[in-house]
């Protein structure tokens, strides 16, 4: 089984180009032109075992909101045509990642319906000029554009940077566990309904 997946999207605002292998070793290869964004997507990749190549330039004179949001839009969308017919997988995945002082937990269910619960707050606005409220964007987009239900909340922490680098490591771990082939059940669809 073949797990990869390419897309492209060009907007007036943002260009980026994805290449996503499910079932990877954590290889990436990560230019969106945002350091710190750069940051938070490779700990998707590393935690979650994904190969993942990103290529994405975004109206950062205006803010890092399209590009964040977009890059959302693209890798969401990837991972939903790479399950395929999504028979075997787990379906389900939950992960609690701590990062030093922080704690933050992603709970999903691949259920080819979108819902995004976001209970993440943050003890200052920015990290590196980022605006952190731009990340729930980004989860929003992942969440509508896979067809899932996605939880992330982070029950504590001081430092900003570590809240969301543990939402994104339990992201990655979540998502790996979500996608993995169960092979006891390996051409059944995960739902009693025959379908999702």
């Amino acid at each position: 089984m073949n797990r990869t997946y390419t897309l492209s999207r060009k907007t007036a605002e943002t260009n980026i180009q994805l290449e996503l292998n499910l079932d990877g070793n954590g290889n990436y290869e990560i230019d969106t032109g945002c350091a710190f964004f750069d940051h938070m997507l490779t700990q998707i990749a590393r935690h979650g075992l994904f190969d993942l190549k990103i290529k994405a330039k975004g109206d950062l004179e205006v803010d890092a909101h399209h590009l964040v949001e977009d890059t959302g839009i693209v890798l969401g969308q990837a991972i939903k045509e790479a399950l395929g017919d999504k028979k075997g997988i787990n379906r389900y995945g939950a992960s609690c990642i701590p990062m030093d002082e922080s704690l933050s937990r992603c709970v999903m269910d691949i259920c080819n319906r979108s819902t995004c619960i976001w209970n993440v707050s943050f003890p200052t606005e920015k990290v590196n000029e980022v605006d952190l409220e731009v990340f729930r964007e980004f989860f929003v987009a992942v969440a509508q554009n896979l067809g899932c239900a996605l939880h992330i909340e982070n029950f504590y922490g001081e430092n900003s940077h570590h809240i969301i680098e543990s939402c994104f490591k339990a992201f990655g771990r979540c998502l790996r566990q979500a996608v993995s082939i169960d092979e006891r059940s390996a051409n059944l669809l995960p739902s009693t309904k025959g379908s999702l």
